[in-house]
């Protein structure tokens, strides 16, 4: 039979449950685009640039609302979105990039633009294919997308000539998508040697990463019956409910709050599930785990890699954490209480009053904005973080309760990401709410995507923590140097700026105002519109992360090094 390669794209992702592409149509994608008008299943959504596209496709994936798919321009369309296709690839979510290209029978030496798309995605994503004839449109989908979700998940690129994708070539069939293979299970012995060592510490404790999610239930149970304490990465702030009285937050070492710092001093045995001990999990690699770590994790690349591990086990924590759980309980019964839950909750509540202590004169107090922010929002409402101080507030402040509920980006530090992942969150999850927390910088970058989300009428709220600066480096330059260096940002109008682009807009300048601006762009929202807060945040009390991580950073200084900082931040102090 006779098919375009672009009937044959449709049909694929049609088979693969995909129901919204991102991008910008050009000339090498025309036909894939009228294609995707007829379909029934999938809605291409145009945005204002590829990089909005590729974070609004990670979003997706990180909701577990399928994969979220690229359908992008050739040459800057990949460059572009090439930001958002690296965050996808450090964080390990899986991505689906289709994109234009030249003709097949063009000499390979001469790329579009003199520029090779695949060395050049090839360090940020699993793998990369350009499609050679029609016949091998719909099995390179499926391979694609089984590379992109198996193993550790992560972004694939396929890219489509466009003599294939436009024009008529002869295939013998279409072959259905019949579903993926099921997961390996766990090698026993390994699962038995680590469930001893966690029943024979005097205080096991647990470390989770985005790659714990699916074994969320398992987690919460296995902790219960060991009294152990368990702290997140950031990523993985929704693998473990921060109501939880087990719960003690993001990180574990000097750069965490007080609760995980004190609790886990005493933990002698360290399961790590679903994380690469990275550097913003580790407070730039700040923590110190006990020789007694046992690491879990997808990726056996991992093991070993910046910390020494006595036990590894490799496979999805989806069928390693019941097997271990199972093992745990057939060799010790659940323990008394231990005190455990009463001094983690002690320290979460000192520190909540210290914030609250805090005074934040006529600008708004963090931990009053996401008090009043928890409260007003369901348990599964999706909040996003773009990259920037108000990420660790956030994570410090911020109860996370559901799965999949908190999307942030992490070691790729890609700023710009909240805007459009807030849309492809919504987009993908309908019913729920979607909120996004922006620093002003940040929002700069991407804010035009909110064209988009008024268009495609997104009840989504942003809310902008405005401070007129890039507040997180700010802060990391002035606490050793007492000084900050092109970090002022300037006066905007962001409500001449919702305006224009179509939103609803709240001002939110002091705590007095909190609870009533939250309810009024939720309100605004359910109403099926876009909505702008203006924050007017206090950024004067720097996090536990902050002054955690320059503290560790500055610890590894050679002395000569630490005294010329230290010195001249002193100085400045003196004369300032």
């Amino acid at each position: 039979m006779k098919k375009t390669g672009a009937a044959l794209v449709r049909f694929a992702l049609e088979q693969l449950g995909i129901r919204h592409t991102f991008g910008i149509p050009g000339v090498h994608t025309t036909e894939l685009y009228d294609q995707l008008h007829s379909s029934e299943h999938i809605t291409p959504i145009l945005v204002t640039h590829e990089g909005g596209a590729a974070f609004m496709a990670d979003a997706v994936s990180r909701t577990g609302a399928g994969i979220g798919t690229l359908l992008i321009v050739p040459a800057a369309g990949v460059t572009h979105a090439a930001s958002g296709i690296g965050e996808a690839g450090i964080d390990g979510i899986p991505m689906l990039i289709l994109c234009g290209g030249i003709h097949s029978e063009s000499d390979h030496r001469y790329q579009l633009h003199e520029m090779d798309q695949h060395a050049l995605l090839t360090p940020i994503t699993k793998a990369t294919w350009r499609i050679r004839c029609h016949e091998d449109v719909i099995p390179t989908l499926y391979r694609a997308y089984e590379t992109a979700v198996s193993g550790e998940p992560g972004p694939v690129f396929v890219e489509i000539p466009y003599n294939i994708g436009n024009f008529l070539g002869e295939v013998e069939r279409m072959p259905e998508w019949r579903g993926m293979p099921l997961a390996r299970s766990p090698e026993r012995k390994l699962i038995e040697t680590a469930a001893r060592e966690l029943v024979a510490a005097r205080q096991p404790g647990f470390f989770v990463g985005w790659g714990a999610m699916q074994a969320r239930q398992a987690l919460i149970t296995l902790a219960e019956h060991l009294e152990a304490p368990v702290a997140t990465t950031l990523q993985g702030l929704s693998a473990f409910p921060a109501d939880h009285p087990l719960h003690t937050g993001m990180g574990m070492g000097e750069y965490a709050v007080p609760a995980a710092t004190e609790v886990f001093a005493e933990v002698d045995c360290l399961l790590a599930v679903g994380t690469r001990f990275s550097e913003i999990p580790t407070g730039s690699y700040g923590v110190r785990p006990p020789p007694a770590l046992i690491h879990v994790d997808i990726n056996p690349a991992v093991f070993n890699a910046n910390y020494p591990a006595r036990h590894v086990i490799e496979g999805d924590a989806a069928t390693v954490m019941p097997a271990l759980l199972e093992e745990v309980m057939a060799l010790k019964q659940a323990p008394a209480n231990t005190g455990i839950h009463q001094r983690i909750a002690g320290h979460k509540a000192a520190y909540r009053q210290e914030w609250r202590s805090h005074d934040s004169k006529d600008r708004v107090n963090p931990v009053v904005f996401f008090d009043q922010l928890r409260r007003a929002l369901k348990d599964d409402a999706i909040i996003v973080a773009d990259d920037g101080n108000h990420t660790f507030l956030a994570a410090e402040l911020m109860p996370i309760i559901g799965a999949r509920t908190f999307l942030s980006p992490s070691d790729f530090n890609a700023m710009g990401y909240c805007v459009p992942a807030v849309i492809g969150a919504r987009l993908a999850n309908p019913d729920r709410q979607v909120v996004g927390i922006a620093g002003d910088g940040a929002f700069a970058m991407t804010a035009m995507e909110l064209l988009t989300a008024a268009r495609e009428e997104l009840g989504v709220v942003v809310f902008v923590f405005n401070d007129g600066e890039l507040s997180q480096i700010a802060q990391a330059q002035y606490l050793p140097y007492r000084r900050k260096t092109c970090t002022v940002l300037g006066k905007v109008d962001y409500g001449a700026l919702a305006r224009a682009l179509g939103t609803a807009y709240v001002e939110l300048t002091g705590n007095g105002e909190v609870a009533d601006a939250i309810d009024r762009a939720l309100e605004l929202a359910a109403d099926g519109k876009a909505v702008v807060v203006n924050v007017h945040i206090d950024y004067s009390k720097p996090t536990r992360f902050t002054k955690g991580v320059i503290k560790t950073n500055l610890g590894r200084m050679a002395p000569r090094d630490k005294v010329h900082i230290v010195g001249r931040a002193l100085w400045r102090r003196i004369v300032s």
